[in-house]
Formats: structure tokens, sequence, C-alpha cells
């Protein structure tokens, strides 16, 4: 129940947040938002006080139909931002990437966890995630940001997903990663309907039997929109219902922009599993 991330370590035993840090114009939530590293700063120490165990910046947004973003811009992007954090705040600062070369950089800017929406299939990612040795999320996705909405098809979604982490996670043991270090996300929204989505999240304990601990993120997401019929500055009570049922199947990470919500949320119910 704890991640070993180089100099800190990130203790699971009770569920934790993973506070969303996006360093981009056109993320679905809140792009444009924390541009500079003044004002990222500011959100990551808001974020903090507010009770995150950990800050995820990106600097690509990955929301459906996004465009692919240049290795130098996402640089320019993430590096400058995670150098600041690391030199202000005590914190494990994961960076949201599928580049193998942004991976590297970041972890030497102060990074040290590595969350991949593409479970570290690009080019070198798992070679140079594996080199690192720092914590890995493999997240599932079918297809790619830009068309992953337009026709998601499986023969059984929970199986499909499932077979596809542990095919994932067998790779990344095999390239050296400590199975203890990695972390499974069933990929939520990403090439799912909401059918897709609804189904996984019922079964989640799936997910939690294969014994590693297990990253949820649904802060926000269309799934809400579709179950509400609210915009995404309306969707924080959807957000929480769904984190607490995370936490009560098994999830150990919560990956949400409204922190403090959140976390009270996850206190709650571990308090009660508790007792």
């Amino acid at each position: 129940m704890q991640l070993i991330c180089k100099d800190k370590s990130l203790d699971l035993t009770h569920p934790v947040v993973m506070g969303v840090l996006n360093i981009t114009p056109d993320s679905f939530s809140d792009g444009g938002a924390c541009l500079d590293k003044d004002a990222a700063l500011l959100q990551a120490r808001h974020m903090l006080e507010a009770g995150a165990a950990m800050i995820d910046v990106g600097g690509e947004s990955t929301r459906p139909g996004a465009q692919a973003v240049g290795l130098q811009q996402e640089l320019d992007r993430v590096i400058p931002v995670i150098e600041t954090i690391a030199n202000e705040l005590d914190t494990v600062i994961s960076i949201d990437t599928s580049k193998a070369v942004v991976m590297q950089e970041a972890v030497k800017a102060g990074a040290r966890f590595i969350n991949d929406v593409s479970a570290l299939r690009g080019d070198a990612a798992l070679t140079v995630a594996a080199a690192l040795g720092v914590p890995v999320c493999l997240m599932h996705m079918q297809g790619e940001p830009r068309t992953m909405q337009q026709q998601p098809r499986y023969t059984n979604v929970v199986t499909d997903v499932k077979n596809f982490l542990e095919q994932r996670r067998a790779a990344c043991i095999t390239a050296g990663i400590p199975a203890n270090q990695i972390v499974l996300d069933p990929g939520f929204g990403f090439g799912k309907t909401v059918h897709d989505n609804l189904v996984l999240f019922k079964q989640l304990s799936a997910f939690v039997g294969l014994g590693q601990a297990l990253l949820i993120g649904v802060s926000r997401k269309s799934m809400l929109g579709a179950i509400l019929d609210l915009p995404v500055n309306q969707r924080l009570h959807g957000s929480t219902a769904l984190a607490a049922l995370a936490v009560w199947q098994g999830a150990r990470i919560i990956r949400a922009h409204d922190v403090a919500a959140t976390v009270q949320t996850l206190r709650v119910i571990d308090a009660v599993q508790s007792a």
C-alpha cells in the first residue's frame, strides 16, 4: 500500500486525491487556467492545502477530439511548472504524458510518478519509464484522443479492458518495473460509451482484484453530463458521488479537479470502512 517515488513515498493505506493541474489551453474543464508557472504554483498550493496527496501536471489535452501537441511545446509547458513546484512545495508530482522524452525531462525536473493514458505504448516509453525508476499508471484507451469517441466497440468491456491492463502490466514487469510500482486505470471516457463507463464502474472490483493500486479519473467527465444533463462547471456533486463509489469498491487514488470536496468525501467513506 505504498508507492516508492524516489526520494518520496505515497502512502495508499487510506485513499488519496491526485489534484489535476492542466498546463493547456484546451482541456475540457480547466483549459487556460494555469498556463504560466506562477498561476500553476498557486493552484498546486491550493490543492495541497485542500488535502491533495499529489499533483498531476499535464501539457497535452486528452479530451475527445483533442489535437496532438508537439514535443517541444509540451516540454515548454510542463518543465518550468514541475521545476517550480518541486522547488517550492513538498509533494509527489506526477507527469501526465505519453512521450518518453517528456517523462525523462519531467523526472529530471522533479516529477516522481508517470501517468500515461497510452499505458507506455509510445516509442521508447516503456524502456525509459523502467530506467527512471518511478511508479507508473497504466490507463486503458481505445484508439487515440482525436478519434476515440467516434465508434467505441467491445466484445465485453470489462473483460476487454481487464485483459489489456493485464497485458500491459506483464510488459512492464518484463521491462523491469516492479509490480508494486504499477497503478492501473480503466480509463473512463477514453474510447467508451456512457453505458461502457457505467458497466465498468459497477464492476470495479474486477480491477481491484488484479492486485494493483487502482486510479480512477471521472472528475467532471461527460458521463456525468449525460447522466445529470449538466454542464462541466456543475458536475461537482456527481463527481464526488462517483469518487465515493470508487473508493467503496477499493480504488486508492482519485484524480480530481475539485480537491477539497473530494478529500472530504474520501475521508467519510474511509472512516465508515475503517469502523
